[in-house]
């Protein structure tokens, strides 16, 4: 099978491993973002707007396909925070010695959090995916996977806010999962197989005509 190159709108390189295992086996072959890109402020006030400002970036500068996604996490006790701005969550405070920026957004949940009771602690994910091609109609997708926040970190695998969110289905944290595991269950995971459907129906109506 002769593999299309998509442009990922990101240099995460988690998900760009997470998102090029679910589109192989439909004929993508997805690549991050250039080292040179420039950086694709995001601006939108929803997941959406953000998907579809990044991947018009990325395919009109470039005059390729291109796939955005945005994502994050929704804490009921917090009214929805951090939302849009999970990924900058923390930018407020000082990182501590060795930290990452997933580690210390994760630390200020954590603070946030601390005295709320285990029945309030509901949270979820959410993700909306663009697919924009040169010539073609936008296509977003969106997915949710809902959980709660759990009082300390565990696991190693995944990212973000992973080591964090429980899944009281498989009773585990996103980071305690198995690749498989997660791809079957994320937001990230619904969204993509959401958008292949209707990339499908487009090929076959085009096919078609």
């Amino acid at each position: 099978m002769e593999r299309k190159t998509v442009i990922l709108a990101t240099r995460n390189q988690g998900k760009v491993r997470e998102l090029r295992t679910l589109l192989y086996e439909f004929g993508f072959d997805v690549q991050a973002l250039p080292e040179d890109f420039p950086d694709i402020e995001e601006t939108g006030a929803t997941f959406e707007e953000n998907a579809l400002l990044k991947a018009h970036a990325v395919a009109d500068m470039l005059g390729m396909p291109a796939l955005a996604d945005d994502s994050g996490l929704e804490v009921d006790a917090l009214n929805g925070a951090p939302g849009v701005f999970s990924a900058r969550y923390g930018n407020d405070i000082a990182l501590l010695p060795g930290e990452s920026k997933d580690e210390r957004n994760n630390r200020k949940l954590l603070d946030r959090m601390e005295h709320v009771p285990d029945e309030r602690r509901g949270a979820r994910f959410r993700c909306c995916m663009a697919f924009v091609c040169p010539g073609e109609d936008d296509m977003v997708a969106c997915g949710s996977w809902e959980g709660s926040i759990a009082r300390t970190p565990s696991g190693s695998n995944g990212f973000g806010y992973d080591p964090l969110f429980f899944d009281p289905e498989l009773s585990m944290t996103g980071a305690e999962m198995t690749r498989e595991q997660k791809t079957a269950r994320s937001h990230r995971g619904k969204a993509v197989r959401s958008l292949l459907v209707r990339l499908a129906e487009r090929m076959e109506h085009a096919e078609a005509e």
